[in-house]
């Protein structure tokens, strides 16, 4: 048996997914196995999630199984969710009970302890990662004992966005807050002279950028709103039905625009549950760099387009507010970020993305890790303060290294 990410482009070294049906059986399955990754919605285009080829007693393991609990508690307004519930589900579970999420990320096909894991987010100026959510964590570890930490309590801050490597998440607390309806509507042709990057990435809850890099200009801008709040946009012409950001593609997959209103979470991610957002054929890339330096990346990604475009499908730009995650893209600074979806090329997209990196490297941007990246583990050391203070967490809650593969030990630096 073959098993594959979601994207094709990366062969997991497992011949087979270990799926248990309860957390009885995933602890059993942890402590007797040499070593333990795993496997999320299979989103990530990288070996982040993968075991070590010939190591024998590893386990790719699938979550997917477990009881898909979503507790509500509607007076404190929390959900307790298990780590393997996607999205999709998580927020019609919620907006039954009159409850939200105050931010989801273009997809609502991710897995909740996949995406925290990895740093994912949304967008808008006010809006942190998705991991700014999460009150509580509940970890199986390397022995098969559970382990919960809180926020506020120690190592906290480096357990969310913690890349798989302290233990098998079943199940994360997330804040949430009352339901509320959004409209969305796409603007086309904002060109990039004279952008005031600042008040287009502020004229509302949240806006994406796309661009093909043919031309210097933003093909498309989305702009999703709170219901009643004024929509305004000057600088570009609205569109006049309805648009996918990767040309071509049918606008059907998307989440309803022209100013409909409706309910968030069919408003916040870009395409509907319903429907596979493309067909995988794709590779991925993400970098987060300090906001403050948005006009000046924008340039410089603007001098390497005739690299960039004939590798490119589109990329989007958004903006993620500052959280306190040791291994969030966004710690500790307000971040744009600029996001690649490549042609399923890995050859010839990995020159493209070496060139990318060195564009941006003057803004010591952080890649997103669950996609593809050159980034060395020295350079990932001076642009994260807090990476020496998670591999001291990872050391005392897995000192086997059981949660650990090639791809963590780089990152750790060992």
């Amino acid at each position: 048996m073959t098993v594959t990410n979601w994207a094709g482009n990366i062969t997991f070294s497992a011949d087979e997914v270990h799926r248990p049906g309860s957390t009885d059986a995933l602890r059993a399955l942890i402590a007797r196995s040499r070593q333990v990754r795993i496997l999320g919605s299979g989103h990530s285009f990288n070996r982040i999630a993968d075991i070590d080829p010939h190591v024998e007693g590893a386990a790719l393991v699938s979550l997917a199984a477990l009881p898909p609990c979503v507790d509500i508690d509607t007076a404190a307004r929390t959900v307790r969710v298990a780590g393997g519930v996607r999205y999709a589900e998580l927020a019609r579970r919620l907006h039954a009970h009159g409850l939200a999420l105050p931010n989801m990320a273009s997809l609502p096909h991710i897995s909740v302890a996949g995406s925290v894991a990895t740093g994912t987010h949304g967008s808008g100026d006010a809006n942190p990662p998705l991991s700014s959510q999460v009150r509580a964590v509940d970890l199986v570890t390397a022995d098969g004992d559970s382990l919960a930490l809180r926020r506020g309590d120690a190592g906290f801050d480096g357990a969310v966005v913690a890349l798989g490597a302290l233990g098998a998440v079943t199940s994360l607390t997330l804040d949430v807050t009352p339901a509320f309806e959004m409209t969305q509507h796409v603007f086309t042709g904002l060109p990039l002279a004279e952008l005031d990057f600042a008040a287009v990435s502020a004229a509302a809850y949240s806006v994406s950028l796309f661009t093909d890099w043919r031309g210097p200009r933003f093909t498309q801008v989305w702009l999703k709103q709170l219901r009643g709040a004024p929509v305004g946009f000057p600088w570009a012409a609205p569109a006049t039905e309805p648009a996918h950001p990767v040309p071509g593609m049918p606008a059907s997959r998307c989440t309803p625009q022209l100013g409909a209103p409706g309910p968030w979470h069919e408003r916040l991610p870009h395409f509907r549950a319903q429907f596979t957002p493309s067909n995988g054929d794709e590779l991925q890339s993400e970098y987060l760099l300090p906001r403050e330096h948005a006009a000046a990346a924008l340039d410089a990604l603007d001098a390497i387009r005739a690299t960039i475009a004939p590798v490119l499908q589109v990329c989007e730009v958004r903006t993620v507010a500052a959280d306190t995650q040791w291994l969030s893209p966004a710690h500790g600074r307000d971040t744009v970020a600029f996001h690649f979806t490549w042609s399923p090329d890995t050859a010839a997209v990995l020159p493209v993305v070496t060139a990318v990196e060195d564009a941006l490297a003057p803004f010591a941007p952080r890649p997103h890790w669950g996609k593809v990246f050159a980034v060395s583990p020295s350079e990932l050391h001076c642009r994260y303060p807090q990476l020496k203070d998670f591999a001291e967490l990872a050391a005392r809650l897995d000192p086997a290294g059981t949660f650990r593969n090639a791809f963590v030990r780089d990152v750790l630096g060992g």
